[in-house]
C-alpha cells in the first residue's frame, strides 16, 4: 500500500504562487505515472498534471503554461509548481500514483486562491 502525503496548499492572492509536494512512502521511480487532479465544490475531480516513469508530462489546459510537474527521485517526492494562480484554482489537489494498474490518493491539499 503506497502512502501519499500532500503538503504546501493555502490561501494565496490572485496572481500569487505556490508550490505542492506529495512525499510517497514507496520509490516514486517504481510508479508508471504520478499527477494531481483537484476538486473544485461542487464539481467532479479533475486532472491537472501528469508524470511518466520516463519523464513525459502532460498538463491539462487550464494549467499549461501556469504549473509546472516535476519529481525528487532523492526525497521520493512529486511536485506541483502553479503561477498565476486565479481565483478558478480554488480547489483541493490530490496526488496519485499508479502502479502495474494500482492506484493510489493522497488527502488532499486545500488551495485558495483569493484576495
Amino acid at each position: 500500500q503506497v502512502q501519499l502525503v500532500e503538503s504546501g496548499g493555502g490561501l494565496v492572492q490572485p496572481g500569487g504562487s505556490l508550490r505542492l509536494s506529495c512525499a510517497a512512502s514507496e520509490a516514486i521511480f517504481s510508479m508508471n505515472t504520478m499527477g494531481w487532479y483537484r476538486q473544485a465544490p461542487g464539481k467532479q475531480r479533475e486532472p491537472v498534471a501528469q508524470i511518466t516513469t520516463g519523464g513525459t508530462r502532460n498538463y491539462a489546459d487550464s494549467g499549461k503554461g501556469r504549473f509546472t510537474i516535476s519529481r525528487d527521485m532523492t526525497k521520493d517526492t512529486l511536485y506541483l509548481q502553479m503561477n498565476s494562480l486565479e481565483p478558478d484554482d480554488t480547489a483541493v489537489y490530490f496526488c496519485y500514483a499508479n502502479r502495474l494498474g494500482v492506484h493510489y490518493w493522497g488527502q488532499g491539499t486545500q488551495v485558495t486562491v483569493s484576495s
